[in-house]
């Protein structure tokens, strides 16, 4: 059973500094229909003005992945990180017992956007850790995150899997759903057909009760999206 939200849909939020779009409920959006699915809890799409970002904070106990697809963002936290992430490339921060951070956009004249996807871990505590990879982008599906950290993937605190899937125009990829297993899928750029259900940029898909997915690309210009595996 695939259950669609499309782009509009979604919470928005807008501070002038800030435009943050919502898959989930998050901050002063509220929606009980659209709380997290399995243990997916946040996915927003933001886009932050030039020299802006979010101050310094703490979180615990989440695994928080930012995937840049414009811009550039500058991290610094309280484990003495200090990275700059540029476009196309992937971060992963393990709260664990407790972790401040900041983000901020590495420009004064471009904007950046990202995607701030949170997935409550299965282990409570211990040592927060910070990774950073760019996977770059070889066409099919390429495996971000891992359980285990397996063949150079981030390592998530959670029984879930991360994959970037990127098709051609006119080719698809079957994908094979374990029993008992739900798939998300958000679709990033392009017009994707996942099981003929269309879905655009910025649009959402709920899988459950499936063994096989097929992403279909019809068009002219490359499709991404990301998928994730999850409990």
């Amino acid at each position: 059973m695939i259950t669609v939200r499309h782009s509009q849909e979604r919470g928005q939020a807008n501070f002038g500094w800030l435009n943050s779009k919502h898959t989930f409920s998050f901050g002063h959006y509220y929606d009980p229909n659209h709380m997290g699915f399995s243990e997916l809890r946040v996915i927003n799409d933001d886009v932050v003005k030039p020299g802006a970002g979010f101050d310094t904070h703490g979180h615990r106990d989440m695994e928080i992945i930012s995937y840049v697809l414009e811009g550039t963002i500058e991290h610094k936290d309280s484990e003495g990180n200090i990275q700059t992430l540029p476009a196309g490339e992937f971060q992963l921060m393990s709260a664990g017992k407790g972790i401040y951070h900041s983000e901020y956009n590495g420009s004064n004249s471009n904007d950046l956007r990202f995607l701030q996807i949170w997935i409550q871990p299965n282990t409570l505590g211990g040592k927060p850790g910070y990774q950073q990879k760019d996977f770059g982008r070889a066409t099919g599906l390429t495996t971000i995150a891992t359980p285990t950290g397996e063949s150079g993937t981030l390592h998530i605190k959670q029984d879930a899997t991360l994959h970037q899937l990127i098709l051609e125009p006119q080719s698809e990829y079957a994908l094979t759903i374990k029993q008992n297993r739900r798939v998300y899928v958000h679709q990033v750029a392009g017009h994707l057909l996942l099981d003929n259900t269309p879905l655009l940029a910025g649009d959402g898909a709920k899988i459950e009760k499936q063994t096989q997915l097929i992403f279909k690309n019809t068009n002219e210009e490359s499709i991404t999206a990301l998928i994730f595996d999850l409990p």
